[in-house]
């Protein structure tokens, strides 16, 4: 039987490794996806930090176990700048295609 931490953390590493993939590309679209990908696995991984719950209260209500809520609250702020942070790269990479004539990371057309 397989765990669900199992399953986490092999999903979060199959997004962090096509993420990386595609952040190696020579393309500006690619890069942009990558970037946006990692950023969602290090926010899994920042979620998943504050363990599995099952049966728990989201709030202190009497007795019982309660959930974390501090890594809802560092995920929900990332989600905020990763946006906004993926809005600043594609307007660089539009002002870079549009002064270089090219959307290659480098500014140059790869030789055949």
């Amino acid at each position: 039987m397989i765990s669900m931490e199992f399953l986490l953390a092999s999903g979060i590493g199959i997004v962090t490794a096509t993420g990386v993939y595609l952040m190696l590309r020579g393309r500006t679209f690619p890069v942009v996806l990558g970037l946006s990908l990692f950023g969602y696995a290090v926010n899994v991984f920042i979620f998943v930090m504050g363990r599995l719950w099952t049966n728990a209260n989201p709030v202190l209500v009497g007795e019982g176990a309660i959930a974390d809520p501090l890594p809802q609250a560092l995920v929900l702020t990332a989600i905020v700048i990763g946006f906004a942070t993926t809005g600043f790269i594609i307007e660089l990479a539009l002002r870079s295609r549009h002064e270089s004539g090219t959307d290659h990371i480098d500014g140059e057309e790869p030789r055949a």
